[in-house]
């Protein structure tokens, strides 16, 4: 197995070591960096449970090397936790019931903080569309949506 040199920026704090050239991020963030709050559930970048941001774009950190993250800035949930934006959007699950087990929530929470930092108004079939790659096995999605709608301020619109 071959080393590498890497130096990223992870919620805020600079990295620089030597890792394995073949590590997963999400093995680096959490085994190297004790980042615990990325999920490992279906280790085939289908669930959305590892989300994480590169750069403000969610990514699936079981199948994205820590190599590639050089020179970049990752955030996981607990570079979030503790902001307004974390304050605003727990609210919204706490009151729209869009959480049970958690286990998949930081994944939706950070997909959800990528499209709120985009440009532009979203509608709800957008928001729907971005939430589709996180899977949630205790709640169903209508609650989830409702919560990721509310914080990210789209008009109500008629349930499908």
């Amino acid at each position: 197995m071959s080393e590498i040199t890497l130096s990223c920026t992870v919620n805020d704090r600079v990295f620089n070591g030597t890792i394995a050239s073949n590590l997963l991020l999400i093995d680096f963030l959490r085994d190297r960096l004790g980042l615990t709050g990325v999920k490992q559930s279906c280790e085939v970048q289908v669930c959305g449970t590892c989300t994480v941001l590169i750069d403000g774009q969610p990514v699936s950190s079981c199948c994205h090397l820590a190599a590639d993250i050089g020179g970049r800035q990752v955030t996981t949930i607990e570079g979030v936790v503790g902001s307004v934006y974390h304050e605003r959007v727990s609210a919204a699950f706490m009151k729209h019931a869009a959480l049970q087990c958690g286990f998949c929530t930081a994944g939706m929470i950070l997909t959800i903080k990528a499209l709120g930092d985009q440009e532009g108004e979203l509608s709800r079939d957008e928001v729907r569309q971005a939430l589709s790659g996180n899977l949630c096995r205790c709640t169903g999605y209508q609650s989830v949506l409702d919560a990721a709608c509310e914080t990210l301020g789209v008009a109500e619109a008629s349930h499908p």
